[in-house]
């Protein structure tokens, strides 16, 4: 009985001991979190995507008040929830938020399996990346897309899609957040964040390909080969041509698309621009009768000089 006796007090000993030093513990090393980090990752949408550039809702939610605790949270953005999203968490810390204009994706590559033909068979992981360190891949550009479908396993917004007649990867505007989970996930770095521009209107360079010339278009039909021409046919300095291929500044471009209609390969692309009137068959017929009657008054005066002589 003693022994027993002896075991509970020294088994109690222990544990009051141990719940003495836990406590002490807690309370020494205790973390204090702001209230408001809650609260914030509550209006955040939850993606966990990290397009705003942290590891998830939660270090932005961290970020944002710590950024409002310091004065300000500019170039702090959450893509998925847009300005809506940032305006409710603006309000919530009371402070002022930059109108950021929306960015979109876009693929920047046009060989389609017609322009850009295969010369060899891969036999092996069916990823970008695995496919990229093997070589150039299935075709010769070492630059275009690999078609294995690598940004359309990364985007967790269904936002992208591989097309099967083309080979290359499309964008839905509309599901698409710019979370740049794509970007991450090509090992190319053919996809892009771009503005959307207005009405979603948007001339971009189609190809990375940086070879000469002639070395480009021996890869694939449709790729840029540096010549310039769209350089000089822009008047806002909005295109620069390094290592053979043209770029084009979102910020300085103007829509205009002189460089579209003057780039000879067509690697220069315009999105959601309305497409070109074409002549009706009767203002064609207005075109030929004035045309006609054109001809007929030489004639006409002709004669009227040979009645006079």
């Amino acid at each position: 009985m003693n022994f027993i006796l002896i075991a509970v007090i020294v088994l109690g000993g222990i544990a009051l001991i141990s719940a003495v030093i836990l406590y002490v513990c807690s309370k020494k090393f205790a973390v204090h979190e702001d209230p408001r980090i809650g609260q914030v990752s509550a209006i955040l949408p939850g993606a966990n995507c990290g397009g705003c550039g942290y590891p998830g809702c939660s270090g932005m939610a961290s970020a944002l008040v710590k950024g409002a605790d310091a004065g300000s949270i500019d170039g702090l953005f959450c893509p998925v929830g847009g300005s809506d999203v940032m305006g409710q968490v603006a309000d919530l810390l009371g402070m002022a938020v930059a109108n950021t204009e929306p960015k979109v994706a876009v693929v920047r590559c046009n060989g389609t399996c017609e322009l850009r033909p295969r010369i060899a068979v891969y036999d092996g992981l069916k990823t970008c990346t695995a496919v990229n360190s093997c070589g150039a891949g299935e075709t010769g550009c070492g630059y275009g897309c690999l078609g294995c479908g690598d940004c359309v396993n990364a985007c967790a917004f269904g936002a992208i899609t591989m097309n099967q007649e083309t080979g290359l990867p499309e964008v839905d505007e509309e599901k698409c957040t710019s979370c740049g989970a794509c970007v991450k996930a090509c090992p190319r770095n053919i996809i892009e964040l771009r503005k959307k521009g207005i009405k979603n209107r948007r001339v971009y360079v189609r190809c990375v390909n940086k070879d000469k010339g002639a070395i480009a278009m021996k890869t694939c039909k449709a790729a840029c080969i540096g010549c310039g021409k769209c350089e000089k046919e822009c008047k806002f300095d909005a295109i620069k041509i390094e290592n053979n291929l043209s770029y084009i500044d979102p910020e300085k471009c103007r829509l205009c698309r002189k460089c579209v209609e003057a780039c000879p390969t067509h690697a220069i692309v315009a999105v959601n621009f309305p497409a070109p009137k074409v002549r009706t068959e009767t203002s064609g017929q207005n075109v030929e009768s004035v045309a006609s009657s054109e001809k007929v008054n030489p004639s006409v005066e002709s004669k009227q000089k040979e009645i006079k002589e």
